[in-house]
């Protein structure tokens, strides 16, 4: 397994992957994940989750939560309530929306994000998101943080395959058009990783979200940082 450069206080340690194929200054397409990457919502949604299923009679654990955040709503429902029939699921999935959509207020971008967001933008890099929200959930939340210009295109869970299926990023160099070799993805999932890897694209995994660092460090991305300004260093440094 190749060592991922590690980025943090000190001076990244060099990769040992060809430098120009993965060069960061070279990428013209800064494709992000929204939640627990941009987005500090992991305790929103693991405290949802909980309500959701202790509503309908299941319980699970933060770490299991943890762990499917990344993938489709229902698929993560899927796999935490195996037990449940489908009406249930349904239900679920309902009252994790509404707990959701009722506390989303509390939910901010990390502190950095939007400046560099913004020098990003000024560098003329074109910035995309590909999420597991569904379309309605994702708009809602780029309304409350007044950040639909940054992007020139957002893919959801529910307009593609859901992670690590990498058809949102397919999607969205279709668009842009732009190669894989132009293109970067961060995220804070093995699914984000994965999703990336299948393409050969190359990856920053941040360790603020919801895997740990050793669990991303396994899945070989071509970075790794493990704060939101580590990784505001490493895109506009």
């Amino acid at each position: 397994m190749t060592t991922p450069a590690t980025v943090n206080a000190s001076e990244p340690t060099v990769n040992a992957q060809p430098v120009a194929e993965h060069c960061l200054a070279n990428k013209t397409l800064i494709i992000f994940d929204w939640d627990g990457t941009l987005m500090d919502s992991i305790g929103l949604i693991v405290d949802s989750m909980h309500v959701a299923g202790e509503a309908h009679g299941f319980e699970t654990t933060d770490k299991a939560v943890q762990d499917i955040i990344g993938l489709s709503l229902m698929k993560g429902i899927e796999i935490l309530y195996r037990q449940a029939d489908e009406s249930q699921k349904l239900a679920i999935q309902q009252s994790y929306a509404d707990y959701y959509i009722a506390n989303s207020h509390s939910t901010p971008l990390f502190a950095p994000i939007e400046a560099m967001l913004q020098t990003l933008q000024q560098q003329g890099k074109k910035l995309a998101v590909a999420t597991g929200k569904k379309r309605k959930g994702l708009d809602r939340v780029l309304d409350a943080s007044q950040s639909h210009h940054y992007f020139v295109m957002t893919r959801c869970a529910d307009e593609a395959g859901s992670k690590p299926d990498p058809q949102m990023l397919t999607d969205i160099l279709d668009y842009t058009q732009q190669n894989v070799s132009d293109a970067v993805f961060i995220g804070d999932s093995i699914y984000d990783i994965q999703m990336a890897t299948a393409l050969g694209m190359t990856s920053i995994a941040v360790d603020y979200g919801t895997a740990t660092s050793a669990e991303l460090a396994e899945q070989n991305p071509t970075y790794q940082v493990d704060t939101p300004q580590a990784l505001v260093d490493l895109l506009c440094g």
